[in-house]
């Protein structure tokens, strides 16, 4: 099938492929120290609310719940609840 596309086609074709394939190579591995969360079971108003919040102090959504996130722990670690990391 390769033989049968047009020669400026393939060109083009051949320098995407490579491109595509250098950006792989390229790419950095994730680092350990990340994670990801997801989070179902949110309920519609909840996840406006969240969005309307982080709207109003002019950040995103992920920067408004790790925000919260961290001082939740925070003040666990301040209780004695939770070992604190150093």
């Amino acid at each position: 099938m390769y033989h049968m596309i047009h020669t400026d086609v393939k060109c083009y074709l051949t320098i995407w492929i490579r491109v595509c394939y250098c950006r792989r190579m390229a790419t950095p591995k994730r680092s350990v120290l990340t994670g990801n969360i997801n989070l179902r079971g949110v309920s519609r108003d909840t996840l406006y609310r969240l969005k309307m919040a982080a709207a109003a102090e002019q950040r995103t959504v992920k920067a408004l719940v790790l925000e919260l996130i961290e001082g939740k722990i925070e003040e666990l670690e301040r209780k004695g609840l939770l070992p604190k990391v150093k």
